[in-house]
């Protein structure tokens, strides 16, 4: 029994659903997103909220009865709301800087590291050890997020690189930490 597949999706004033078939397109204020869903589920609109049913109780159609009703959601709420990463750069001499549509990051290495703003994603540099990474689409975000991480993933024995606002790294002790 899917508990999530089961809620209804309320849809905010401001955004507008269009479901043809298989297909669903969100229009709202921050965006249009699409999706294709699997054609065995059932997305409708009622009362002004969208309810996605399976055919039968299968494991396979509650596992995507559950998983169409959380990305239709998602949608919804990355139009009218919209998702956010929060990146810290740690190190010293570390920092990161927007030219253009363009996030220069100083990481260390010999030369200054670019990344191009992707279509549909924001990028934001409040403070030069911040980053943020906004848009609708919450999986192109997370992606976005981590490809930008990857660029110097923190180390665990100073904490240097770019982590998450929520990550905790653990650190280790070096060679003369421990002594018998």
């Amino acid at each position: 029994m899917s508990r999530i597949g089961k809620k209804p999706i309320a849809v905010p004033s401001g955004v507008e659903v269009k479901i043809d078939g298989s297909h669903i397109t969100v229009k709202g204020p921050k965006g249009t997103l699409e999706k294709d869903i699997r054609p065995e589920l059932t997305v409708a609109m009622e009362n002004g909220q969208i309810v996605v049913t399976r055919p039968n109780d299968e494991n396979e159609m509650k596992a995507l009865h559950g998983l169409t009703r959380t990305l239709v959601h998602n949608m919804v709420v990355g139009v009218s709301e919209g998702f956010s990463k929060k990146l810290e750069v740690n190190g010293v001499g570390y920092r990161a800087a927007k030219q253009g549509n363009t996030l220069v990051l100083t990481l260390g290495y010999s030369h200054p590291v670019n990344v191009a703003e992707v279509p549909g994603i924001h990028i934001d540099v409040p403070q030069p050890n911040q980053i943020v990474i906004s848009g609708p689409d919450k999986q192109q975000v997370g992606q976005f997020a981590a490809e930008v991480r990857e660029k110097r993933p923190p180390e665990p024995y100073k904490g240097k690189g770019i982590k998450y606002d929520y990550e905790t790294i653990i650190r280790k002790e070096g060679k003369t930490g421990k002594k018998k």
